[in-house]
């Protein structure tokens, strides 16, 4: 299984720059190119992407697309039992909605047991469990898991960074690990699963 997942949005947003680019000069044979190395002809990155939760437009902009917060959703594809929903501002405007904008890197996380918890495989402290493409090229927004194994706790953090720097905005969230209705007495520890 996948441990990167890349959003819907973002990647029609890529693929729009790139086709934009194309349009502009660069000729036909890059057009096809770029059509279909992005993927169009296949619909398969589906299953691994964030869920859109809603959006609300913050900046009205009259000929363009608004700035807006999105809120997604994502189930943690190694721990079953656990979802993290996040908070992302989105570039409106022709940049924006060209994909060439590159976004702010306040981004706000809330992790939280939705069932069982069930571990799938051994993991490492700050292993990735969610990127997202962020900029055209360089910066993307990325959550990595660790676990605090004295007090059975996973701790989720969100944080986005570039080629060269990153960024010091994040938002750190805990799950405690707890028994999900009176059928589940085995409450497995998250440090028996760390390497």
């Amino acid at each position: 299984m996948p441990a990167y997942a890349i959003s819907q949005y973002d990647t029609v947003r890529k693929r729009r720059g790139a086709l934009v680019a194309a349009a502009l000069g660069l000729g036909f044979g890059v057009f096809l190119a770029a059509f279909s190395a992005l993927g169009w002809a296949s619909p398969a990155q589906a299953a691994d992407e964030p869920d859109l939760i809603f959006r609300r437009s913050t900046v009205f902009k009259l000929l363009s697309p608004n700035d807006k917060l999105a809120t997604y959703g994502v189930d943690d594809p190694e721990i079953d039992g656990v979802a993290c929903h996040f908070t992302v501002p989105e570039k409106g405007g022709f940049k924006g909605w060209l994909g060439l904008a590159e976004e702010v890197s306040d981004i706000s996380l809330a992790c939280r047991q939705v069932g069982p918890i069930r571990f799938k495989n051994k993991m490492e402290q700050g292993d990735d469990m969610f990127r997202k493409r962020r900029s055209l090229f360089f910066k993307k927004m990325q959550i990595v898991r660790g676990c605090d194994a004295k007090r059975n706790v996973l701790v989720y953090m969100v944080y986005s960074d570039r080629l060269i720097e990153g960024s010091p905005k994040n938002s750190t969230s805990s799950v405690p690990i707890m028994p999900w209705g009176a059928t589940d007495a085995a409450v497995q520890k998250c440090g028996e699963f760390v390497q």
